[in-house]
């Protein structure tokens, strides 16, 4: 059996998830590939305890609806399905097949692990979201091209030229 095999569109959670897609669209019908979406949370789980526990600080003050918005943005991340749904209705309107899975960890392991469960992958493509503002160090890069056997795209944004 022959698996198909898969580019790796790699992206945080958040408003700019969909930035660098159309490239990786564009790149997965050029090569017939399907594309894997990991969606990446920023936050670690020590921040999300906080979030928690100010959840619980405004439920005690009878906020409740405050609370219940705050509590469910720390489990689950803010517009999760909102972000998922956005990102495979745009695969599909160009005819591409996508399965978008999330990660807590840094943007190494995140992806260190999904291609340890995915060998289908044959190219990873960083959004610019997750290049841009040093996300990722020149470092964790470095590690990252060492241990993921496969090629590493890193997306940026475009220059804009002054006005």
């Amino acid at each position: 059996m022959h698996m198909k095999k898969n580019l790796l569109f790699v992206t945080y959670h958040d408003d700019h998830c969909e930035e660098g897609l159309s490239y990786a669209i564009d790149l997965a019908k050029i090569m017939r590939r399907e594309i894997a979406i990991l969606l990446v949370f920023r936050k670690n789980l020590m921040e999300r305890f906080e979030d928690v526990m100010t959840a619980v600080a405004f439920a005690e003050a009878g906020e409740s609806e405050t609370a219940r918005s705050l509590y469910a943005g720390a489990i689950t991340g803010k517009d999760t399905d909102s972000r998922i749904n956005l990102l495979t209705t745009a695969c599909r309107k160009s005819g591409i097949q996508a399965s978008v899975q999330t990660a807590t960890q840094d943007i190494v392991s995140s992806v260190k692990d999904f291609l340890r469960k995915k060998t289908a992958v044959d190219i990873v493509l960083l959004s610019p979201s997750v290049v841009h503002n040093d996300a990722v160090t020149a470092k964790e890069l470095q590690k990252l091209v060492k241990t993921a056997s496969r090629p590493i795209v890193t997306m940026t944004r475009q220059a804009t030229a002054p006005a």
